[in-house]
């Protein structure tokens, strides 16, 4: 679960990205995996998620919302939650900076 603590101030400038997202409309299930999925499945799914997030006019405010929040699961902002976590570890201060 996601820590609520980080989450931006209930203000609709700060969520307004949101409405402008390519991900609006696609099924959830493209971008958070299933239980039990792994391997190709797995890597299948995210690619298309991550094509989406390809042509998105709001890709970097969602990886910078995803960052700054922690957010354990799914592709945001053209990352899979592996790739954002080895980011966090790799280099923890920038990504709190917002950078």
């Amino acid at each position: 679960m996601a820590d609520i603590r980080r989450l931006p101030t209930p203000v609709a400038e700060v969520w307004d990205w949101q409405l402008h997202g390519a991900c609006r409309g696609e099924s959830t299930a493209l971008f958070f995996h299933p239980d039990g999925e792994r391997g190709p499945a797995r890597a299948r799914r995210q690619a298309a998620a991550k094509a989406v997030c390809g042509k998105c006019p709001v890709v970097e405010a969602c990886l910078k919302h995803a960052l700054a929040v922690r957010e354990p699961y799914g592709v945001w902002g053209g990352m899979s939650e592996e790739e954002r976590a080895r980011l966090i570890a790799a280099e923890p201060a920038a990504v709190a900076a917002g950078v």
